[in-house]
């Protein structure tokens, strides 16, 4: 049995500060990808919606809240929320009702309207059982302290630099200055990165990504279908949403001083490098096989780690690759070639659906200036904080 779903429409609201419900953004994405996909709402089956934690009762549901701005057709309803995983959980939820012959035609859509500054815990009280809440309240430290942190770690194990995770930051502008849905859509220089405000040492202000507005929609169906409508489909052969096997050693805010591998011999894959390894055995695929990958860059020193944790290079080589201008469009393996988190801002439910309407876009050859060559293979990696992570193989 095939485990692929084909990917019939792509459709996205773009990023920004634009100050309305998060639904609008939604059902602008959701109406892009209906009218990419050439079928009309009534031809929805299932709707599986990304959460919004931030929004009220709609956005905790949001697979109804999107089904009713769309005008009440019958579909099925499903909600994901997983942090910044959760557009991936809401795409491995519509795809296994195809796979498993509950529907043949699905939406998936995630939106979402943040705050101005950095994220905070929501709601109110004492949650000690809250890691959120928890590392703001015993440690308080805001996203960015985070960052920083994992940076300076690069660091001093791999010897980056600065000028690295600058070079990061310079060549997804450059892709981002390519796309009309950034919201950052501007080429920074070294000198123009290097000048920005230090925010969370060694981290300045045009290496840490934003908190943005925006939606992101796709239209999933079976193979069957799909067939009947275009000769050649995008598919997807793989959705990854793991956790940690015990014990897990990747220490997190506010674990900091924690490490269940002290007295026990640790996993033959830690948990980072699982997320892709999972999607490429699904696929029966390996890194090698990638023609470009979206990963999740919350800043541009994270890309550098991602590079390895989905086996681009070696641990340690990361730095080499953006050197030599292997990870840019024209490069051995672009990466970021949306322009990344750096050039769109963080719209939580909708970020995953975002990266796969990148390599949808790019495997069909209608990326514009900012197009991969023949791109066949295309790899995300997520992760939604405290123990999950996401990774979508798109093939053509």
């Amino acid at each position: 049995m095939s485990n692929e779903v084909a990917i019939l429409g792509v459709g996205m609201h773009p990023w920004g500060k634009w100050g309305k419900n998060f639904v609008e953004y939604g059902v602008k994405a959701a109406q892009d990808a209906l009218a990419d996909a050439g079928l009309d709402w009534q031809d929805v089956q299932f709707v599986a919606g990304g959460d919004t934690i931030r929004n009220g009762y709609p956005g905790y549901v949001a697979g109804a809240t999107f089904a009713q701005a769309l005008g009440w057709q019958g579909a099925q309803v499903a909600s994901s929320y997983g942090a910044c995983a959760s557009g991936s959980q809401a795409i491995a939820t519509a795809r296994a009702q195809i796979l498993a012959g509950l529907c043949d035609v699905a939406l998936v859509v995630g939106a979402d309207t943040t705050p101005k500054g950095f994220f905070a815990p929501t709601g109110g009280g004492d949650r000690s059982k809250d890691p959120d809440w928890l590392r703001f309240r015993l440690v308080g430290a805001t996203n960015p302290v985070y960052f920083g942190l994992w940076a300076r770690r690069r660091m001093e194990l791999f010897g980056a630099t600065e000028e690295d995770f600058a070079k990061v930051k310079v060549k997804n502008s450059r892709h981002g200055a390519k796309n009309p849905n950034a919201r950052y859509p501007k080429a920074f220089t070294m000198e123009e990165v290097l000048a920005s405000p230090m925010v969370s040492d060694p981290l300045r202000l045009l290496q840490i990504c934003a908190t943005s507005d925006g939606g992101a929609a796709l239209i999933l169906t079976s193979m069957e279908f799909a067939r009947k409508h275009t000769a050649n489909p995008v598919t997807i052969p793989a959705v990854s949403n793991v956790t940690p096997k015990y014990p897990n050693t990747l220490i997190e805010m506010p674990n900091f001083s924690t490490d269940s591998g002290a007295g026990i011999s640790v996993p033959d894959v830690p948990f980072r490098p699982s997320i892709a390894k999972n999607a490429y055995e699904q696929a029966g695929l390996g890194p090698e096989d990638m023609d470009l990958a979206e990963v999740y860059d919350l800043s541009s020193a994270l890309e550098l780690d991602w590079y390895e944790i989905i086996g681009l290079c070696k641990e340690g080589e990361a730095e080499r690759l953006v050197r030599d201008g292997d990870t840019a469009v024209g490069g051995r393996i672009p990466v970021n070639t949306s322009g990344g988190l750096g050039a769109f801002g963080e719209a939580i439910p909708a970020q995953a659906i975002a990266q796969v309407c990148e390599l949808t876009w790019q495997l069909r050859g209608e990326a514009g200036g900012r197009q991969v060559e023949g791109a066949k293979l295309g790899i995300t990696a997520n992760y939604g904080l405290f123990g999950h992570g996401s990774s979508v193989i798109v093939k053509r």
